[in-house]
């Protein structure tokens, strides 16, 4: 399931930046973006459960895996989504949300992605721009292993749920506003 590339006009983005149901809301919304699967991924468990997952003693995770349109976004683009859509400078933490599984990670596919992704950090880093340095790791994508079926679309279909008002609605605004222009013309 963890393939390069599902067609030819069509890439794949894996990343972990706390909470797949934030960064699921995020990336939904981005145009050229064609399907954001939540999921779990980085660690030992085979066909892994939420509530493995949630131990944190599998290794794996919360990640999502983005397919994207590369003549309409590009991977370097995907990557500055990550890096100002959660905190990367927090290891094994975003916000409440403790432990290994919400960590942030590229995971890489293509020597390319790693590059790309090693000169973003780079970047970040000599900017400036964090408080503290960037500690999202970068991991060789294996295998990835789909949520549950109740996780994917979360915030769409739990708008009024609490966790979606506190953390994923506010998430969601901060984004629009920095990405306005890369946002799918019906958001």
């Amino acid at each position: 399931m963890a393939d390069d590339q599902s067609s030819e006009k069509t890439e794949v983005a894996v990343l972990a930046g706390g909470c797949f149901w934030c960064t699921e809301a995020v990336f939904l919304r981005l145009r050229g973006v064609q399907r954001v699967m939540p999921g779990y991924t980085g660690g030992s468990v085979p066909n892994p459960t939420y509530a493995q997952v949630c131990t944190g003693l599998t290794g794996h995770a919360e990640a999502v895996r983005i397919e994207f349109d590369p003549q309409q976004i590009s991977y370097e683009q995907i990557l500055d989504v990550h890096f100002h859509t959660h905190d990367p400078t927090t290891l094994n933490r975003q916000g409440a949300d403790e432990g290994t599984q919400y960590r942030s990670a590229v995971f890489w596919a293509t020597e390319e992605q790693k590059a790309a992704a090693e000169q973003m950090i780079a970047r970040l880093n000599a900017s400036g721009e964090f408080r503290r340095p960037v500690v999202t790791t970068l991991e060789k994508l294996g295998p990835f292993y789909p949520a549950e079926d109740y996780h994917r679309n979360y915030f769409a279909r739990n708008p009024q749920e609490r966790y979606c008002q506190l953390v994923i609605s506010p998430k969601v605004s901060k984004f629009r506003e920095r990405y306005r222009k890369l946002l799918k013309s019906a958001d």
